[in-house]
């Protein structure tokens, strides 16, 4: 991957190169806003790790300047900002992942992969793969290992969502809107489908793919690539 770091912090930044070029991946940095945006504008990158806090002006207004003039890259935004109202906002304004730091290096690089693979089309693909969780979108079969799981239709939908923005975290509003759009049923709904998901997908197996981040949403993510 090419990727453009925005970040003021020297100390991160020199571990994000360390990491990802030892990882076989390309990296520019910027330290300020303003040089982020130029560099942002001016090359082509697969992706873009964009610091919130920073000189001259915030990562927001440098991805929604990104957004106005047509740049279509991949935005993940690194914050310590971690509220619910603050991953909304970056979304917002046009962000397409959201860490809060501090974070796994391993967990930043797979949220990177994802993002350029979305971005390429891949994520189109009919077979939808995480860890050893399989769901064929054109039989709607599901399987885990060697096990046939059967879904019913909502658990079902939620789980290619979810398998579909894999390892990105879907706040319970996001996953209320593309499940039943503008008319959502009572707050417990989705948490009765989401009990059912975790007893099909989960409760049979010893490693957990489906976490629940407390007051933000659920996210299915292979526990490898999530810092213990």
């Amino acid at each position: 991957m090419n990727i453009l770091v925005i970040e003021d912090n020297p100390d991160l930044v020199a571990n994000l190169y360390d990491y990802l070029e030892g990882n076989g991946h390309t990296v520019d940095a910027a330290n300020d806003a303003h040089t982020g945006l130029r560099f942002a504008l001016d090359n082509r990158y697969d992706v873009i790790v964009l610091d919130l806090m920073l000189p001259g002006m915030d990562g927001l207004e440098v991805c929604e300047q990104l957004r106005e003039r047509g740049n279509e890259t991949s935005v993940l935004m690194l914050t310590a900002r971690d509220t619910l109202d603050d991953k909304l906002q970056g979304f917002a304004h046009g962000a397409d992942d959201y860490l809060v730091k501090p974070f796994a290096l391993q967990e930043l690089e797979v949220r990177l992969k994802a993002l350029v693979r979305r971005a390429r089309g891949e994520t189109t693909r009919r077979c939808l793969e995480v860890g050893d969780l399989k769901f064929d979108q054109d039989t709607l079969e599901v399987t885990r290992g060697d096990k046939k799981i059967v879904l019913p239709p909502i658990p079902l939908k939620i789980l290619g969502l979810l398998m579909r923005q894999s390892p990105r975290v879907l706040t319970r509003q996001e996953i209320e809107r593309e499940i039943w759009g503008d008319a959502p049923p009572d707050s417990d709904a989705l948490r009765a489908h989401m009990h059912l998901l975790r007893a099909a997908v989960d409760k049979p197996f010893d490693r957990a793919l489906l976490r629940t981040l407390h007051g933000i949403g659920y996210q299915l993510v292979e526990p490898d690539a999530v810092q213990a």
